[in-house]
């Protein structure tokens, strides 16, 4: 699958592990995908397979008993910042995750199988809800797939600076979590003053969520540091085609101007 081809479908289009494999070919690209592809298959084939559970919490158990308890993937606490936490391929290879990429894992092998499970957007964190027979159960992927009460999801989102919206979290659709976890790379290298790679991570994003504005403002924003005058005119002109605010058009406008003045 090519990045670019994301950004063409429709959300619900998009299959969550081919693209989260294109994503880690794009950095590694002789990764060997073959584990991921099938641990999926082999969790899906025993789900179907058998009497599968009704209610959200018995899915919930089930599918946290083979992606944690047997296959033994849960959160990296001990080398969190490590690229390779939000790389699929290799969150399947070591055994070891950021939230949104064992979130992933949790939404992809549900969907296989017909369930409705979500990632919900928790500051500073990914839980899941794990919908069936009427009811739903909270996850946490990153702790390995343990249940989690409303309550304490709160309180997890309180210690990542913020609160449920309306006592609820944000649904993250397809794109919205491959963008997430793509974010939670480009953020750690701007960090770390690494701008190309974190510019390298930015053209990613634009390819596959060509949408969001936000996105081709923080590309404009690194190819300018660098120099490129010229691609980040092409970012912010990109931008003007996602963007219907009349104040962030003016932005927009504005830092065209500037640019358009400083390569004379």
């Amino acid at each position: 699958m090519e990045l670019s081809a994301i950004g063409l479908m429709d959300d619900a289009d998009i299959d969550l592990i081919e693209a989260g494999i294109a994503l880690s070919l794009a950095d590694r690209p002789h990764a060997d995908a073959g584990k991921l592809r099938r641990l999926m298959s082999d969790w899906a084939i025993s789900l179907q397979r058998d009497l599968a559970p009704a209610t959200g919490k018995g899915r919930a158990l089930r599918m946290a008993g083979m992606i944690a308890g047997d296959s033994g993937l849960t959160g990296d606490t001990d080398d969190y910042d490590n690229p390779l936490n939000a790389d699929l391929v290799a969150v399947a290879a070591r055994g070891r995750g950021l939230p949104i990429a064992l979130s992933i894992l949790y939404v992809a092998l549900a969907r296989r199988v017909g369930w409705r499970v979500d990632a919900l957007a928790v500051p500073g964190h990914v839980l899941v809800e794990v919908h069936g027979g009427g009811d739903s159960t909270l996850i946490d992927p990153f702790d390995h797939g343990t249940t989690v009460s409303p309550a304490r999801a709160a309180d997890i989102a309180r210690h990542g600076g913020g609160v449920p919206i309306g006592g609820r979290f944000p649904v993250m659709s397809n794109r919205q979590m491959l963008v997430r976890l793509i974010s939670n790379q480009a953020s750690r290298a701007r960090l770390n003053g690494d701008t190309l790679r974190a510019l390298a991570l930015y053209e990613r994003l634009t390819l596959i969520a060509p949408g969001v504005s936000a996105l081709w403002w923080e590309r404009a924003g690194l190819e300018q540091r660098i120099g490129r005058l010229a691609a980040a005119r092409a970012s912010l002109t990109a931008m003007l085609e996602t963007t219907h605010d009349p104040a962030l058009v003016h932005r927009i406008r504005t830092t065209l101007a500037a640019l358009a003045r400083s390569s004379i």
